[in-house]
Parts: structure tokens; C-alpha cells; sequence
């Protein structure tokens, strides 16, 4: 009996990002990768997939409070 094996390519639009941290942000994520053993893509992407964005309420955060649900999120 033939066996009919479909492929499906999935496309992905994959933009690039540049972020400014600061050295004890940079060595946090560094230390937090290391000891994971997860790439720092793979962490930046997780923590931008759990942020909770209502749009009625992101226009009253201000970005300190969005530091601060990161900062929460890695407890």
C-alpha cells in the first residue's frame, strides 16, 4: 500500500530587532541563557509572547510599567 507524505512549508516573516541593555541587563540574560542553556532568542521571544496586551490599556502604560511586567515575569 502507497504511503503519501504531504510537506507543508511553513513561512515565517522574520524581522530583525536591535535592543539597548544596559551591562547588568546584558550579564542577567547572559547568566540566565547559561544556566537554561536557551538561547537568548528563544528567552526574548517567550517573554514578548507572555506580555498581556489590551489595547485599552496599553495606552495608559507607561514604559517603566512594561519593564516591570518583564522583571515580574522572570520571578
Amino acid at each position: 500500500m502507497p504511503v503519501t507524505v504531504f510537506h507543508f512549508e511553513l513561512q515565517i516573516e522574520l524581522k530583525r530587532l536591535t535592543v539597548n541593555l544596559t551591562a547588568t541587563e546584558t550579564q542577567k540574560l547572559s547568566e540566565y541563557c547559561a544556566k537554561t542553556g536557551r538561547p537568548i532568542n528563544d528567552v526574548i521571544r517567550e517573554l514578548l509572547r507572555s506580555l498581556k496586551v489590551d489595547s485599552a490599556k496599553v495606552s495608559e502604560n507607561s514604559p517603566d510599567s512594561e519593564v516591570s511586567e518583564l522583571a515580574r515575569l522572570q520571578k
